[in-house]
């Protein structure tokens, strides 16, 4: 038995590597891949009759490590730049109100068609309001710079926003006014922490002389945000901060800092710590997808009840979207229309919601369907994208040629 769980776990890294290879060409976003793969384990399965272990509970730690390595990941990747402060305010502007437009916009349709406090109502579309970093970062590898750290921050910043409000909702038991203050204070001072504790890891990942470093840095990272975690405190902004303090560490070189530091030295550090959370990121993706899928049944992707509600639940996202982007950022549609992924936040919010508030309507099959669309539209987004930046390539070699052509009969003549 040991033989045949080392020989699954290989082949399902292998086909995640050769799906994420492929997608470039196949223009098909191996997490549909993954999740279609984990379909297909599960019908064979139930096919032979073989009695699997119950993978409910490693779903949920694999898709919760999952989101702290993707959000850490992004974010030692972005920049923070003068020239940049536009992109970063936009992004971020982008995260917050289309979320909150477009829980407004499903609160007030529940309320007219649903019979549900409004409190259950919002808690159960507020996993659907959430851009998944997990599938929008990856996907956007082949994005221009701006347009690919646009799709970071915004995607890093709504999976903290949805989670603070889904947290927010669940546990407040006192009034809305006590709340706000409340969660206020605590995101202030949260900040305020993650700033000194992120310095502190940094410095420790600089001076820590031992073979095995990178892992404790990584350990302590997922215990903070698990402690943080039951304590309902903004966790994920843990994890963004200390990316950020990392890749940005040339803002706190002065003459003071370059005496306790080697700058140099720990941009090297940094760059073996990226590969390695890069690669670890990687892998548990891949299997959290594949279990996503494992769970997953035909029937609910193929209800044509659910796919109604999926489909104008799409409809809100990419119109809110193409208004806001149109009208208040300004911003070209394509392609940074498309990536507004739902993924790994939204099954883990929505695993989260207790089955007492669960609503017959918001279901898994709509949860599903939902993921399924906008990952395909995300796909036709970048497919669009491609054939643009082909036709840009092939002008601008055209015109070289024309002006080199030129210039060559100026010098003949």
């Amino acid at each position: 038995m040991t033989y045949f769980i080392l020989i699954a776990f290989c082949a399902v890294i292998l086909l995640a590597y050769i799906f994420d290879i492929t997608a470039g060409r196949t223009k098909i976003p191996g997490v549909i891949l993954l999740i279609l793969t984990g379909m297909i384990i599960g019908y064979l399965s139930s096919f032979w009759g073989l009695d699997l272990p119950d993978m409910a509970v490693p779903l949920s730690v694999m898709g919760t490590l999952g989101l702290i390595l993707i959000v850490l990941e992004g974010s030692l990747d972005l920049a923070i730049q003068r020239d940049k402060a536009g992109l970063i305010a936009g992004s971020v502007t982008s995260a917050v109100l289309l979320f909150a437009l477009f829980v407004v916009v499903f609160a007030y349709l529940g309320s007219l068609f649903l019979e549900c406090d409004l409190k259950t109502g919002i808690i159960n579309i507020i996993p659907l309001a959430v851009i998944s970093s997990a599938v929008a970062i990856p996907s956007a590898a082949g994005l221009h710079g701006n347009d690919r750290e646009f799709v970071t921050y915004e995607s890093s910043v709504s999976d903290i926003v949805g989670i603070l409000a889904f947290d927010f909702l669940l546990f407040n038991s006192g009034s809305a006014a006590s709340g706000i203050v409340r969660f206020l204070s605590e995101l202030v001072i949260m900040f305020f922490l993650s700033i000194v504790f992120s310095a502190g890891l940094a410095y420790l990942l600089h001076k820590i002389t031992h073979h095995v470093k990178y892992v404790i840095i990584m350990t302590t990272i997922v215990l903070v945000y698990a402690l943080t975690k039951l304590l309902h405190l903004p966790s994920l902004l843990v994890v963004l901060i200390f990316g950020l303090i990392m890749n940005n560490n040339v803002l706190f070189k002065n003459k003071y800092s370059i005496r306790l530091i080697d700058f140099e030295g720990f941009n090297l550090e940094l760059a073996s710590f990226k590969n390695i959370v890069s690669e670890l990121t990687f892998i548990i993706r891949s299997f959290f997808f594949i279990l996503f899928g494992f769970y997953t049944r035909l029937s609910d992707l193929l209800n044509l009840k659910s796919l109604f509600i999926a489909v104008l639940v799409v409809l809100v996202i990419f119109v809110l979207r193409a208004a806001f982007f149109k009208l208040v950022l300004r911003y070209p549609l394509s392609p940074l229309l498309f990536f507004a992924p739902r993924g790994l936040i939204t099954i883990l919010l929505y695993l989260s919601i207790p089955a007492t508030m669960v609503i017959d309507c918001i279901n898994v099959g709509v949860v599903t369907q939902v993921i399924f669309i906008t990952i395909l539209m995300m796909s036709l987004g970048t497919m669009m994208f491609d054939k643009t930046k082909g036709r840009m390539d092939t002008d601008n070699t055209v015109a070289k040629v024309d002006m080199k052509t030129n210039g060559d009969a100026q010098n003949n003549t």
